[in-house]
């Protein structure tokens, strides 16, 4: 199902029914509206950490899709990711229930807020992650849906008494266009989603578009090429606040120290604050920027904005740290974008030190194989020491003929060390076998293999023969 931009949404949604709950999106969503009082139940097609979660939080999970589930929900919320064969959607279409899109019900949440809006091709998660608890670090009571659990908080989203809600806007199916946000911020554009889009003007249109929805201002990366191009298209719309490491952005990252954490100091009309994150990496300081511009815009002092960011934890699945195990650190990472993979290797090479950066990496979609095996293949060669690569996660994609993980492995450049193993346990065994004292193990994927986490902890320990105690 796709997005009716501008549809008005209901008034009331009675009892709700997710198909598709555990989804990123659609989780905080579900949360919220179980925060709000109303009766929510949801299924999937493979239970998960996700749906444990929300069954914690009085939601009930199937597993599975049949008519039956459907029950006595008046709405129905459905993501783009559902088809239109979906047993669950068949049984909603046949009883003339309300049916939404899931950013439809997310309007219905944001009704009468002063919203806040991230977006960007790469690095939105994050972002939203660090403006939601800076804010909620500064004592407002903000609600929020972010597409990633915010690690402070446990959870990807909440309800909030403030005035002020804060939200990742997803750009993947145009369905950001129908949010009325006051602030907007842009971490970068670039191509991503062709599947969807077709080409970059597209994107670009798709961008602007969403730009020009923000009532109050916008915040844009002067690092980006793609959003300094979005810059030019914005003659009318709100004012624009850039920011970034480039000598022209209004809100400059100066003198940054890489390491086990980011600490950097920002410039903005003549004063400076300094800023120290509890997660490591360039690209959070240059994210964090970003924040502290949406936060000067919602009136926070340039002092108390650079204060509320400091300390950010970080958000799940955006390196995350898992444990380590005889010397050797494992990290997981939702990288599938090959900018986001670069960043993701940068971040770990200032992590490891003087050790070795060893990936196992799951393609995710065939058509983002297909456009982006080259791209991927170079930050593959130039960024980790060794890759395993495993097969293209095809999520909501049908197989496309001759796309395979072959395609980015025949790119590689010449010397680089890798191998493939699209097998689980031989890929754990692959990976801490080659792992020594101070390297670093990097999962990445937004696929499903976050979940072979805790198998490649169990084959380090197995492989040192130590207990099986915590890692």
């Amino acid at each position: 199902m796709k997005p009716e931009i501008g549809r008005p949404i209901p008034q009331e949604l009675g009892s709700v029914h997710f198909i598709g709950v555990a989804g990123s999106g659609m989780s905080g969503i579900a949360r919220v509206l179980k925060e709000k009082g109303l009766s929510v139940t949801g299924s999937d097609r493979a239970d998960s950490e996700v749906a444990a979660s929300l069954r914690d939080a009085g939601i009930p999970v199937f597993i599975g899709h049949d008519a039956t589930q459907v029950g006595p929900a008046d709405t129905v919320v459905v993501s783009s990711a559902v088809r239109d064969n979906n047993p669950e959607l068949m049984e909603a279409k046949s009883r003339a229930l309300q049916i939404l899109h899931r950013s439809e019900a997310l309007r219905w949440i944001m009704q009468s807020k002063t919203v806040l809006a991230v977006a960007g091709s790469h690095g939105k998660t994050t972002s939203t992650a660090m403006l939601a608890s800076a804010l909620y670090r500064s004592g407002r009571d903000i609600g929020a849906v972010n597409g990633g659990v915010i690690s402070e908080w446990g959870v990807s989203s909440r309800w909030g008494g403030d005035d002020l809600f804060v939200i990742e806007a997803d750009e993947s199916d145009r369905s950001f266009l129908g949010y009325e946000p006051s602030v907007v911020m842009i971490t970068n554009v670039a191509p991503d989603h062709l599947d969807f889009y077709g080409n970059l003007d597209a994107i670009y249109d798709a961008f602007e578009a969403f730009a020009r929805n923000a009532s109050g201002a916008i915040v844009l990366c002067a690092d980006d090429e793609g959003t300094r191009h979005l810059a030019t298209r914005l003659a009318g719309a709100a004012p624009v606040i850039t920011y970034g490491s480039d000598a022209k952005a209004d809100l400059r990252l100066v003198d940054i120290h890489l390491g086990a954490t980011a600490r950097f100091e920002v410039s903005y009309l003549g004063e400076k604050a300094t800023c120290e994150l509890g997660v490591p990496g360039r690209l959070n300081a240059l994210n964090a920027t970003g924040v502290i511009g949406v936060l000067l815009c919602a009136g926070m002092s340039l002092a108390a904005a650079a204060a509320a960011v400091g300390g950010f934890q970080g958000a799940d699945r955006r390196f995350q740290f898992h444990g380590e195990i005889g010397g050797v650190r494992f990290f997981d990472d939702h990288a599938h974008h090959p900018t986001e993979v670069a960043a993701a290797l940068e971040t770990a090479r200032s992590v490891v030190g003087e050790g070795k950066v060893i990936t196992m990496f799951q393609p995710h979609l065939y058509s983002r194989t297909q456009y982006m095996a080259q791209e991927l293949a170079d930050a593959f060669s130039h960024g980790s020491d060794h890759t395993i690569f495993l097969d293209i996660f095809g999520s909501r994609e049908d197989p496309i003929e001759g796309v395979t993980t072959a395609l980015i492995l025949e790119r590689l450049a010449p010397g680089t060390s890798y191998e493939f193993e699209p097998d689980w346990d031989g890929a754990c065994a692959l990976a801490v076998a080659r792992a020594e004292p101070g390297d670093i193990v990097l999962t990445m994927s937004t696929g499903d293999l976050y979940q072979i986490v805790p198998q490649l902890l169990q084959a380090k320990k197995a492989h040192d023969g130590v207990d099986d105690g915590p890692a």
